[in-house]
């Protein structure tokens, strides 16, 4: 497959910026409607940032929704949902509320759950995190995700222009925007896990960024003549293979992780799968295209050779 991958991309010649206005479109409207999706949904919170007693439950046998929730309705612990967890139906995710309770009073009330539910249930995995707690990790979060941006954007300024660092700043922050959006519209936990898949989905996207803006900076400086637009393709082209490459590579190892990684993955595995397209699409359409609206001419006098066989 890979050596199938490298042939297909060998020596392209694709015209990636004859689509730059339909991207430039395409990504705006993607991030006004993950700002309207943000908006009108919010997010699910997980436990990391909501606050509450998280329970994975596992019986040898089905194990009956409604009168588990009407069991659990008994208790003072505030709203309680349930999620099957996998297709066997043995299985399930308990999530309450649990507001107001300080650790010992969760403590107690994980204990209900546990004697009223029986001790044949296997209880797989408990969490419980405070609300101010929550609220705190939830801040954290922002202020990380900022930082990383900001520290980003300054090491891509200091190792080429400005204009590289507001084009890659942009396509971080499509990145960043679209990603969070689709976890709004689809329902995805957003826990620190997430936050933690979101970094990462950064520094993908950036790692794409850089290789792109180097061989752009190479190309200023060999082909003094060429005309922007042409130059900004034949660079893009020639580091098109590894970006497929490397792109197809992750993306093996990051759909598995979400078919077979399981509900505790879930979204930390989406963001990943959805990072590696987005990241790819940022760095040819987004942090690429950007530049075209600068003047990135370098001077000097060097001979020009088009790389397509004309010679100026």
């Amino acid at each position: 497959m890979i050596k199938a991958l490298s042939w297909i991309t060998k020596d392209t010649k694709i015209d990636f910026m004859g689509a730059r206005k339909f991207t430039y479109t395409l990504s705006i409207a993607m991030v006004v409607l993950s700002f309207i999706v943000i908006a009108v949904k919010g997010f699910n919170y997980g436990i990391d940032f909501s606050g509450g007693i998280l329970m994975e439950v596992k019986s040898e046998n089905q194990i009956d929704l409604e009168k588990v929730r009407s069991e659990l309705s008994q208790l003072n612990i505030g709203e309680v949902n349930l999620q099957t967890i996998g297709d066997s139906g043995q299985e399930i995710m308990i999530r309450a509320q649990a507001k107001n309770m300080d650790e010992k009073e969760q403590m107690a009330a994980i204990n209900e759950i546990k004697s009223l539910l029986g001790a044949d249930m296997e209880f797989r995995r408990i969490e419980l995190v405070g609300p101010q707690v929550g609220d705190e990790l939830k801040i954290a979060g922002v202020v990380a995700s900022l930082i990383a941006m900001l520290g980003i954007s300054l090491y891509i300024w200091f190792r080429f222009e400005w204009q590289f660092a507001i084009g890659a700043l942009v396509g971080l922050f499509h990145d960043i925007i679209t990603t969070v959006g689709l976890l709004s519209l689809f329902g995805f936990d957003f826990s620190l896990t997430t936050v933690a898949a979101i970094l990462t989905l950064a520094g993908y996207s950036v790692n794409d960024t850089v290789v792109t803006y180097d061989r752009i900076r190479e190309n200023l400086r060999k082909y003094k003549k060429m005309p922007q637009i042409e130059l900004l393709n034949k660079s893009i082209n020639d580091i098109f293979s590894r970006t497929l490459l490397t792109g197809v590579t992750t993306l093996l190892a990051s759909v598995a992780l979400l078919i077979w990684g399981g509900e505790t993955l879930r979204s930390f595995s989406f963001v990943i799968v959805w990072g590696v397209i987005v990241g790819t699409y940022s760095s040819i359409y987004v942090s690429g295209g950007m530049l075209n609206l600068f003047d990135l001419r370098a001077k000097g006098k060097e001979e020009d050779i088009n790389p397509f066989g004309k010679v100026e």
